[in-house]
């Protein structure tokens, strides 16, 4: 039987949902970003830059707002486990969208939303609905139509978007189980730390680092501002409203990178990328008004 969600439940879930799709247009701007900059620069040196310049903008806010940008917290278990994590994520997803196109890489993430819920089940017991899953699996549906395995762009290196996904996915549940005394400035700079973190992970395996030129250091300064914008509206979002409510919306990333394709790119999608399109964002909105 269909349960109907209270007034203040669904506004919960629909403010948790505005920020989630808020996070997911400025991390796709940040991904093309990023993507530009790693034309011409070492992969680790990007993730150190951009790093370091969100991990200021972060600091900078904390303090503004009379708070010690290094909280004792940060050394609790359940944020060690989110660093290791936001690590994986960072570095894998970074090399995803340097060495493959980024709608596929963005296709590939989007498999986020059936990791983060299957979590939300098993770890903070929410009751996920058959109604609710049947909405996620038809969203992931529509990434295999984008995606269409076999084709041209899901090659080996593909995996590195996988291992990525798994990497954000924890981090995302780990964000929901973060000590509530932590502000989003304060998670956003333990975040930028693991992403320098990251870089110097990837340091050694790549070319030397090179000073960048105008372009690069524009792409850079852009990549971290939208980074932040993406990265506290991502906290607010799996803070907000119930996990499984949310997460769905994630997949409008997919969505986004599409027209960053267009866009920036000059890709042409065909017309099983704008259908699985089209039924990526009618999953979102079923997961969000369906109850458990």
């Amino acid at each position: 039987m269909e349960i109907h969600l209270s007034r203040r439940d669904a506004a919960w879930n629909l403010r948790g949902a505005l920020f989630m799709v808020l996070a997911m247009a400025c991390f796709t701007v940040e991904d093309s970003f990023l993507k530009a900059a790693a034309q011409t620069l070492p992969v680790g040196q990007v993730l150190i830059s951009f790093g370091i310049l969100g991990l200021l903008a972060f600091s900078a806010m904390a303090i503004m707002a009379g708070e010690r940008p290094l909280a004792p917290a940060m050394l609790s278990r359940v944020m060690l486990v989110r660093s290791a994590f936001e690590i994986v994520g960072r570095l894998f997803f970074m090399l995803a969208i340097a060495l493959t196109p980024l709608s596929t890489a963005s296709a590939i993430l989007q498999a986020t939303p059936l990791v983060v819920i299957a979590g939300a089940a098993l770890v903070f017991h929410e009751r996920v609905g058959l109604l609710r899953w049947i909405a996620v699996a038809i969203g992931f549906v529509g990434v295999l139509l984008i995606l269409r395995p076999g084709a041209e762009g899901f090659g080996l290196l593909s995996i590195f978007a996988v291992i990525a996904t798994l990497g954000f996915a924890g981090r995302d549940l780990a964000t929901r189980a973060a000590p509530p005394s932590m502000s989003h400035r304060q998670l956003g700079v333990a975040g930028f730390l693991m992403l320098i973190l990251a870089g110097l992970i990837a340091l050694p395996f790549g070319p030397a680092p090179l000073w960048p030129d105008p372009g690069a250091s524009t792409s850079l300064l852009g990549g971290a501002l939208c980074g932040v914008v993406a990265y506290t509206s991502l906290t607010i979002a799996m803070r907000t409203g119930e996990v499984s409510a949310v997460t769905p919306f994630r997949y409008t990333r997919l969505v986004f990178a599409m027209i960053a394709g267009i866009v920036v790119f000059g890709e042409q999608p065909d017309l099983w990328t704008l259908a699985g399109g089209a039924l990526i964002i009618l999953a979102g909105i079923a997961a969000l008004t369906r109850a458990k």
